[in-house]
């Protein structure tokens, strides 16, 4: 598959594949979350099985969409605050954030990390968060799995149903931590998320610093192997 075709696959599956990604609520966050539409209840999440999780976040996703789905359509702020409602408790940024800088991470100040995985979270989200208002119960399927229990590593398997009838392979890569079972990668026809934005960054880091990077990032631009969704 050519480069261009593959960047509009991910560019529209990357919204609904982010149903399962990033880390780091904050208490504002949750607060506009809550006041963006009408409440609507949500079934608990399975943390403690890597399957089960992707499946429960993805049917409160739905439940919450079907219910107040013109509010997104015309409110991208609600969008945002949906996402970081039900998605970001459920990926561990911190640890993506650590691998996709690498040996950076490392050097950098708490504040740097601190700022970067702000940034980095942000980006992700204003990306593709708009594309949420589109995910609808017929467009992912979660592939029953088994995980070895005594291992601290698991992948999900799913399939993304594209408007043309065509589907993709969508992995989620999970990690157990103290408190259940996160996410911290995706890979979209065996293309990482997380190498994406480490081979993006690494050259400019190296030339221009951790903090050129942050700006970037915080100015709104997206790594340029990673399309905007549509």
């Amino acid at each position: 598959m050519n480069t261009n075709l593959r960047t509009k696959i991910m560019a529209g599956t990357l919204g609904v594949v982010v149903l399962s990604s990033l880390g780091g609520i904050t208490a504002a966050r949750a607060a506009a979350a809550a006041a963006a539409a009408p409440a609507v209840a949500a079934a608990p999440i399975n943390t403690q099985d890597p399957t089960q999780l992707i499946q429960d976040v993805a049917s409160n996703i739905l439940k919450e969409l079907d219910a107040n789905r013109s509010a997104y359509v015309n409110n991208p702020k609600n969008v945002r605050a949906l996402a970081d409602k039900y998605l970001l408790p459920y990926f561990d940024t911190r640890y993506s954030a650590q691998l996709v800088l690498g040996k950076s991470w490392r050097a950098a100040t708490e504040d740097q990390r601190a700022r970067f995985i702000a940034a980095f979270q942000d980006s992700m989200l204003q990306n593709y968060g708009n594309a949420l208002v589109n995910f609808t119960a017929n467009k992912l399927k979660v592939q029953p799995g088994r995980v070895d229990p005594a291992s601290d590593l698991a992948t999900v398997n799913t399939t993304i149903m594209r408007d043309n009838g065509t589907t993709i392979p969508v992995i989620y890569v999970l990690h157990k931590t103290p408190e259940g079972w996160k996410a911290w990668d995706v890979k979209i026809e065996g293309i990482s998320y997380v190498k994406s934005f480490r081979d993006d960054f690494a050259a400019q880091i190296d030339q221009k610093g951790l903090d050129s990077v942050i700006a970037r990032l915080q100015s709104g631009e997206k790594p340029a192997a990673l399309p905007a969704a549509k």
